[in-house]
Parts: C-alpha cells; sequence; structure tokens
C-alpha cells in the first residue's frame, strides 16, 4: 500500500514515534512519519502486517528514519516521544492503550499518546484521565479524508486534550495531515467528528436523491451535474462521488460498515446530550439497507443503490 503522492515534508526534528494499527489508514500514516526521517516503531494485531510495513519502508529511498516493529503495544511505545494509534473502536483502543502489555506501561514519563480512532468521546476522557494518573499525555485526534487522504498526506486532523500536549503532536502529527487543529478539552476532537458524519450522511443521502431523481427524469446526470456543481449545489461529495454514483461505482474508500459505527456512535452521544438528529436517524438506517443489499463494504456513496 504505496503512499500515492510521495510528499516534500517540512523539516521537524526527528523523533522516537512509535505507530499502533496499520489498517488502511494507519499503514499510511505510519509511511509519512518513517518518510519524514523519524524512528518509527509499529505495533499490528496481526504482526505479519507489521512485518511487511518494515520491508517495505525500511528501504525506501524516502525514509531516512529507522523502522522497526514490536510484538506489543507496551514495546511500541517503550521510550517514544510520541505514540500514534489508530484502532476500529472502544475497545480495540483500550486493548492497546490499557494493561500489562498495553502503549501506556511502556510509555515514558511526560510522553503523549495520540488517537487517531473514530472512537466515543466517552473512551477519550477515560484514557484522558487514565494517562494523566501515569505521568502521560493524551489526545483525541481522530481524522477526515479517508484512506486516499492518508495516503497523500492530506487528512483533517481535530483534536482534543491539553493545549501543550497537543502542541508537541502537532508538528509532527503535520507530515500526514493538510490541517491539525486544536478544539478543546478531551473529548473534543471525538465529538468534532461526530459533527463532521453528520453532514456526510445528510450530503450524501441528499445527492443520492438527486441524482436518482434526475436519472429517472431522463437527463445527463454527468451534464447535470457539471452545471449544478458551479454553482450553490456544489460540495466535495459532488465534486468526488457524484459521477462515480452515476457510474454505478462504489470502491472508493470509506466503507458502510464503518459509517454505520460511526453514526451509531453520534446517535449514543445524542441521546446523552439531548441533541435531535432525525435525518442522521434515518441515513443511519438507510445504510443499514444498504448493508443487507450486501454492501457492507462500498464505499458510502452507495446509498443510492437502494433508490435504483
Amino acid at each position: 500500500m504505496k503512499i500515492m503522492n510521495p510528499r516534500t515534508y517540512e523539516a521537524t526534528p526527528a523523533r522516537r514515534v512509535a505507530f499502533l494499527g496499520l489498517g488502511v489508514m494507519g499503514h499510511p500514516m505510519a509511511g509519512h512519519l518513517a518518510g519524514a526521517g523519524h524512528q518509527v516503531t509499529v505495533y499490528n494485531r496481526t504482526a505479519a502486517k507489521a512485518l511487511a510495513w518494515c520491508q517495505e519502508y525500511q528501504g525506501d529511498a524516502g525514509s531516512s528514519g529507522t523502522v522497526n516493529h514490536a510484538p506489543t503495544p507496551c514495546l511500541a511505545a517503550h521510550g517514544a516521544d510520541l505514540v500514534f494509534c489508530c484502532v476500529g473502536n472502544d475497545d480495540d483502543l483500550r486493548s492497546v492503550a490499557l494493561g500489562g502489555e498495553g502503549a501506556f506501561v511502556g510509555m515514558k514519563p511526560g510522553a503523549v499518546f495520540v488517537d487517531h480512532t473514530t472512537a466515543s468521546a466517552n473512551v477519550a476522557r477515560e484514557l484522558y484521565a487514565a494517562a494523566k494518573t501515569q505521568g502521560l499525555h493524551f489526545v483525541d485526534a481522530p481524522v477526515s479524508g479517508g484512506q486516499a487522504g492518508a495516503q497523500n498526506g492530506a487528512l483533517t486532523v481535530m483534536c482534543g486534550g491539553d493545549l501543550a500536549a497537543f502542541e508537541t503532536a502537532q508538528p509532527v502529527a503535520m507530515v500526514f495531515s493538510r490541517a491539525c487543529t486544536y478544539l478543546g478539552e478531551s473529548g473534543a476532537g471525538q465529538l468534532a467528528k461526530m459533527v463532521n458524519q453528520i453532514s456526510i450522511a445528510g450530503l450524501v443521502q441528499g445527492l443520492a436523491e438527486a441524482i436518482a431523481f434526475g436519472q429517472k427524469a431522463g437527463l445527463d446526470m454527468n451534464l447535470v451535474l457539471d452545471v449544478i456543481g458551479k454553482g450553490a449545489a456544489q460540495s466535495w461529495q459532488l465534486d468526488n462521488r457524484g459521477k462515480t454514483m452515476v457510474a454505478d461505482k462504489f470502491d472508493f474508500g470509506f466503507a458502510v460498515d464503518w459509517m454505520r459505527k460511526d453514526l451509531g456512535l453520534v446517535l449514543d452521544e445524542a441521546r446523552r446530550n439531548g441533541a435531535s438528529l432525525p435525518a442522521t436517524a434515518l441515513v443511519d438506517q438507510f445504510y443499514a439497507d444498504v448493508q443487507k443489499m450486501g454492501g457492507r463494504r462500498w464505499d458510502t456513496s452507495s446509498l443510492i443503490k437502494r433508490l435504483r
């Protein structure tokens, strides 16, 4: 999974870092850290993926740092200044951070754990408090931009926690980001990611209905999208997913299963804070329909499939 567009990195002092989780996001994110000259030790639950990542980046002409892998999160984090993490959900996050083999045990005093998992605000606050008791720092830092953003080093990172910890992590995180922004106390990053997913859900459903309507009306929808994309209907979703929706292609990254996981977090949080999310709850059920159609791994623009 090579980085799609190798980038020129701004000079930052080389740091000793760890990266936990080498999925479709973590693999290229860790690769950017190596390419920027940092000493990177990786951990993955499937050890073969960590070994393969090391083989890929050890001899990479763009990687001036040292790369290694470790059999546990604790050993990967040992001596690191920063520990980055991108895993699947709250339970996965707890499993790599806590316990006898967790990263917190191996981290040196004052080190910063930066979590890029899309998880709950509650687990962010829980791990922030646990880190504090051990003399560590925890930043919740979910990302937006999908697999392509990770590969291109163009992610948007939303951060919560202590400002000083953010300021330590931010220059290093910028090697795989186009924006890395501090939003407030612990949990703020995860809450901002929920706002992001609410916005996307509504936009994709609206675009799906518009394209399905236009096709049933007999319009040339590629031409229509060109036209309305120059007006008030323009959006990232229209620009990047409109014509692939017309073409019935749905293999562009962020999967329906992952979106349903994220919307579950959103709806849980809304029940806690009293927010009314009728459209989001409805779109979540539409994604459930897509799952039943066999579209668990189709990308989120596949909402249109249930309208055809």
